[in-house]
């Protein structure tokens, strides 16, 4: 089967063309240079450049597979969640292709194929269910109990920020730019003393069996600490330092949590920030000593893409309640 993938959730306008869970191309076209002087994806800006590079961006994905309109058996498409607006271009142009070529479209869940893109060129497919998803971006910090391909249960939430969410905030603080995850975690690597900064983790200790996050109060005090410190290139350092040290702390303790609440031996992991080295090195070490199987995305599916969308659209084609994800009405 061919499938081909759309992802505009957000503010990357991608398209993919996957044949079995093999992704034969993938093309992202981000605008986050827009954004940068903003500190933050502009919803407007954001569905504007879609409308720009949609086509385009196709055009590119079908010819780097080698294929054309007419061999796509399924269009799979990014139907939620993301900005309204972003996602409005992305079903449509789907909708479109469909139309045009008499092709079936099936509507896919953003976070679910995050937490999927771990498999994409994946031998096995998927692994066994059940087992434990976590999503880490810039929009989302949620796990999931994936009992099967039609049941993903939300056991936990950020409450507030999402983890990316916090790195972008605590980058633009410190005005070292836009987006911050990757500019923080390169200027974290740079510290070299012991006199690190033990900011606040929130672990939400009402019940031992939360594993709900909050990142909202490190990001206040990591403000108030800067405020009174004295600014200069060293302290931001030693806060990049600190602040991801606090991070990954508690979503490394969230993990475990579920692990242990779940009883799962598998751990499926998607998102941008998964794309963090410090956190990739500190999860293998944690579930090594756990004896639980680890699956990791490579780094060019961490992020927004639409090869992921197509490997789950495929999916729910294949081996889901096809009724429930049509978007058209080609069967």
């Amino acid at each position: 089967m061919v499938t081909l993938g759309i992802e505009t959730s957000c503010d990357e306008t991608a398209a993919a063309i996957v044949v079995d869970g093999a992704v034969l191309s993938s093309r992202v076209s981000s605008s986050v240079h827009l954004h940068a002087k903003y500190g933050g994806v502009v919803p407007e800006i954001a569905s504007r450049y879609h409308v720009e590079y949609i086509s385009r961006v196709c055009k590119l994905a079908l010819k780097d597979a080698g294929k054309k309109l007419e061999d796509i058996d399924l269009v799979a498409v990014t139907e939620t969640p993301g900005l309204p607006g972003s996602l409005l271009v992305g079903i449509a142009f789907a909708k479109a292709v469909g139309f045009a070529g008499n092709i079936p479209v099936i509507g896919v869940n953003h976070v679910d194929a995050h937490i999927l893109s771990c498999f994409l060129d994946n031998k096995d497919a998927l692994a066994p269910f059940p087992f434990l998803g976590v999503v880490v971006s810039g929009g989302h910090t949620s796990i999931y109990h994936c009992k099967s391909l039609e049941d993903f249960h939300l056991i936990g939430r950020t409450k507030d920020d999402a983890a990316g969410e916090a790195f972008d905030k605590i980058a633009k603080m410190l005005g070292l730019g836009y987006p911050g995850g990757l500019i923080v975690e390169k200027r974290a690597a740079k510290f070299k003393g012991k006199d690190e900064i033990h900011f606040p983790r929130a672990l939400l200790k009402g019940s031992r069996d939360n594993i709900d996050f909050s990142f909202s109060g490190i990001k206040t005090a990591v403000m108030y600490y800067w405020r009174s410190s004295s600014k200069t290139e060293k302290e931001k350092t030693k806060i990049c330092f600190s602040f991801q040290e606090a991070i990954i702390d508690v979503i490394e303790k969230k993990i475990s949590r579920a692990l242990k609440l779940t009883g799962v031996k598998r751990l499926a992991l998607g998102g941008g920030v998964v794309n963090n080295a410090l956190l990739r090195g500190r999860l293998k070490a944690l579930l090594e000593k756990k004896r639980i199987e680890l699956y990791l995305p490579k780094k060019e599916y961490c992020g927004d893409n639409a090869a992921m969308v197509a490997f789950l659209g495929e999916k729910y084609f294949k081996y889901g309640k096809k009724k429930k994800h049509f978007l058209n009405e080609v069967v």
